[in-house]
């Protein structure tokens, strides 16, 4: 049988047509607008030296001159992501304000110039507040400030050296106990007797307050149902976690039904679950005619809750009034850094970044 002779032919591409192939392959898989690269570049082409016993290089012609023809290997497609655009820096935006009692509201609670001093320490240097009828009044200001030895002024916990407090047109020195009748009080490092029960603190609190026993037990359902409590009013309060300390510590300030709450960080140590469930409590309270003074940290709650604030820095009063009138502007964090003095850049230490190991 005579022979048949099979000629392999080889497809002729030129680098070009790689080059437009690799790119196609690369887009399909990745979905991004690559940047393809030739290996061998004019511009960075080295030149060409005629070796002895070498061949000189086919050349293949092109628009703007002769370029070595390039191997298997020189054909290879180098791929260069696209860079990314940096994403925007996120503006902060002002939250919109509640809207603030007017101002022919009765005064629930007026503090004139109070002082304090703990030995050569002024911790409260004059301080003075009108927080009006249905306000969601808010004190903020750094660790030190001032706003705890205020508050424990405000309530009847420690004595000031000068001023005056009047709750309800009450003074709270002259009249101590008509003052605490009409106020409701969570302090900071809170005290409890914890060795009773949460439904036993909460029927003593109320007691305390002169409420009849039927008073007490309807109020005391509601407010456990309430602040969902349901599962631990049968044990004692020193179990309890910190969170929920909070909440019997607040359910027990607000079963007398009072004109005034004074709320030193409230919402500290307790889940986000409970915190917003909290502000809804509170809420509804301010939007029955009740007033809420409360000190915290947490400026994003304060601009998301109040409708006043007022910034307190070295036992003074730098800002105080309507929230727009306090930020100017401004979010509250950059209205209370600016009158703090400003950011300040972190310099040295660069030992942080020799780790021990």
């Amino acid at each position: 049988m005579a022979a048949t002779d099979v000629t392999a032919t080889e497809p002729a591409t030129t680098a070009a047509a790689a080059t437009d192939v690799a790119a196609t392959d690369v887009d399909e898989t990745t979905r991004e607008r690559p940047v393809v690269a030739a290996a061998v570049a004019e511009a960075d082409a080295p030149a060409a030296v005629d070796a002895p016993g070498t061949e000189a290089p086919v050349t293949t012609e092109g628009s703007e001159g002769t370029t070595p023809a390039a191997s298997d290997a020189d054909q290879a497609v180098v791929v260069i992501p696209a860079p990314r655009a940096p994403k925007p820096r996120k503006k902060r935006t002002l939250r919109v304000a509640r809207a603030a009692p007017a101002p022919d509201a009765p005064r629930v609670l007026t503090i004139q110039g109070l002082v304090k001093r703990f030995g050569n320490t002024t911790a409260v240097d004059g301080i003075s507040l009108d927080v009006r009828a249905g306000s969601f009044y808010g004190i903020v200001g750094p660790n030190g400030a001032g706003k705890t030895t205020t508050l424990s002024m405000v309530t009847g916990l420690l004595r000031p050296d000068a001023g005056a407090v009047h709750v309800n047109g009450i003074d709270a020195w002259a009249d101590p106990r008509a003052a605490k009748r009409v106020t409701g009080v969570l302090p900071d490092r809170l005290r409890l007797f914890d060795r009773l029960t949460g439904a036993q603190l909460l029927y003593y609190s109320g007691s305390l307050r002169g409420l009849d026993d039927r008073t007490v037990r309807e109020r005391s359902v509601e407010l456990i149902a309430a602040f969902g409590l349901e599962d631990a009013v049968d044990r004692l309060v020193a179990d309890y976690s910190a969170g929920m300390t909070k909440k019997i510590a607040l359910a027990c300030a607000m079963i007398h039904a009072p004109r005034l709450l004074v709320l030193d960080e409230p919402f500290e140590s307790v889940d986000p679950v409970s915190a917003a469930n909290l502000t809804d409590i509170l809420e509804r309270y301010v939007g029955g005619g009740g007033t809420v003074l409360l000190s915290s940290h947490s400026m994003d709650l304060i601009e998301r809750v109040c409708d006043s604030a007022a910034i307190i820095i070295g036992g003074r009063v730098l800002a105080s009034g309507a929230l727009d009138e306090v930020r100017l502007g401004k979010t509250l964090e950059d209205r209370f850094v600016e009158l703090a003095g400003g950011r300040k850049a972190a310099e040295g230490m660069e030992w942080l970044h020799s780790f021990s190991d």
